[in-house]
């Protein structure tokens, strides 16, 4: 009798797993009508082009910043847009931010557009295919140079945009703000001051756009479609050193415990006990949304976490890379310091890591965990710097909406969906003005393209550029 019992349970269990998968399905809606924009993709792509030949190098070390380059590109901007300079008085607000603000016809909560006109080092130059600040368009319609993808390009869509509209007419309902800064690369002032004045001034963003996700494709399993991620949350960051001491002495007598093995092991420790998975509110809401176009066999699991959620939070261990980092707080060590001489024990070694913070965890609770796993009172644990994630933005609003129906408009053919932005953005500090900031950098972009954000041969298909400048157009019109 038993059996029969156990067996029925298990056929029970079997169909409602199969019954839900099946009933996971995509959700329909209306195909999206596309408003004419007017974009000019041969202008915008030769103003991104201008734009990349300024080397707006930034860097912690004030020396090494070329402030008249930097000044040369705010010159610039004067010159492209025109109508924009006419129509949106612009401030210099912090070290080097720009706040433009397009005034509405009638009251109500402002949108901000948000990007940032600073860029990294190119690296080494001989890695290059061509000059990283040469704004270049090669014979297959590519536009090369540092910050054709992070900034230039999103800035350069917002300003085409704006000059556009102003050309035919338009004035938004409510009041527009851009905001640009040239020190996000490093964690700048401006966003902050910018923040700061707004507040000052009783300024309430409806809607906070800023550079995040994009346009990918093959990035979630079993989808075969373009997907859209627009983030709602940005993990918090931080580095930390581990550190241990020692009398040092000649390496032919070591002790039984020397700084360099013992950080090791607790680097080796670290390894082996990451940070516990947990299924965040944007990582959950994005599973919903994405899972429905997955294979069969992935929507048995996806429509199921209720029973299978500890076999994604396997499958996304395994699998590293960006699954990985949108279930845990991940630890990455970068750096390592020990002796300056090959036989001679250091007196003190110590050993780097960047830690990118789930928004389960704070900095805090993240120090708590490191020394709990390292386990060796000899090692000492300390928060170098960082910032707490970012609050998360609702989805299902009315300025989640706008931003959907803008990119839907752009992009028919790609899935909108939330998504756990992993890296750092200036638009965490207008949390503390907007309950709706959202991250997304209007491109499409290809996995090697993404690969060349912060890294060498950044580049750029110029008919990607127009189609940025269409969906900030069409953000616009909504506004």
């Amino acid at each position: 009798m038993t059996g029969w019992i156990l067996l029925a349970l298990v056929l029970l269990f079997l169909a409602v797993v199969l019954l839900r998968a099946a009933l996971f399905r995509p959700r329909q809606e209306d195909p999206p009508a596309p408003q004419e924009t007017g974009v000019d993709y041969k202008r915008a792509a030769e103003h991104l082009a201008q734009m990349v030949r300024v080397r707006t190098v930034s860097s912690r070390d004030a020396a090494c910043m070329e402030e008249e380059e930097f000044e040369r590109f705010r010159t610039l901007l004067t010159e492209l847009y025109p109508l924009v300079t006419k129509t949106c008085p612009r401030e210099r607000i912090g070290p080097s931010g720009l706040l433009y603000r397009w005034k509405g016809r009638e009251p109500g909560s402002p949108t901000i557009l948000m990007a940032h006109y600073d860029v990294v080092p190119p690296g080494d130059p001989s890695g290059w295919k061509k000059d990283p600040f040469c704004g270049e368009t090669d014979e297959n319609g590519v536009l090369w140079g540092r910050g054709t993808l992070d900034t230039k390009g999103t800035l350069c869509g917002i300003l085409e945009a704006a000059e556009t509209l102003i050309s035919r007419g338009f004035t938004p309902a409510h009041d527009v703000y851009f905001s640009f800064s040239g020190d996000e690369e490093i964690m700048g002032d401006s966003a902050p001051a910018i923040v700061a004045e707004l507040e000052r001034r009783g300024v309430k963003p409806a809607l906070v756009l800023d550079e995040g996700g994009a346009i990918v494709e093959g990035a979630f399993p079993g989808v075969t479609r373009k997907t859209a991620v627009i983030g709602v949350c940005e993990k918090g960051q931080m580095d930390v050193e581990i550190s241990m001491k020692s009398k040092g002495g000649h390496a032919s007598s070591p002790p039984p415990k020397t700084p360099v093995a013992a950080l090791c092991r607790a680097v080796a420790a670290l390894d082996a006990r990451p940070f516990p998975a947990s299924l965040t509110p944007a990582a959950a809401e994005m599973f919903d949304t994405l899972g429905r176009y997955s294979s069969f066999g992935l929507r048995v699991v996806f429509a199921n976490l209720w029973c299978f959620l500890p076999l994604l939070k396997l499958i996304c261990t395994k699998a590293g890379g960006e699954l990985n980092a949108l279930m845990r707080t991940t630890c990455c060590f970068t750096m390592m310091e020990g002796s300056k001489a090959p036989n001679a024990i250091p007196t003190e070694a110590r050993m780097t890591a960047n830690l990118r913070l789930s928004p389960k965890d704070t900095m805090d609770t993240a120090v708590a965990y490191l020394r709990s796993v390292i386990g060796d009172e000899d090692i000492a644990v300390r928060c170098i710097q960082g910032t707490n994630p970012s609050p998360i933005s609702p989805t299902g609003t009315e300025e989640w909406e706008r931003v959907r129906a803008a990119l839907r408009e752009t992009w028919p053919e790609a899935l909108a969906a939330p998504y756990m932005m992993v890296a750092c953005s200036d638009s965490r500090h207008f949390c503390k003005i907007c309950g709706n900031v959202l991250r997304f950098s209007a491109m499409e972009l290809s996995k090697e393209e993404r690969g060349c954000i912060h890294g060498l041969n950044e580049r750029i298909p110029v008919e990607k550029i127009g189609r940025a400048a269409e969906f900030f157009t069409r953000v616009l019109l909504k506004s």
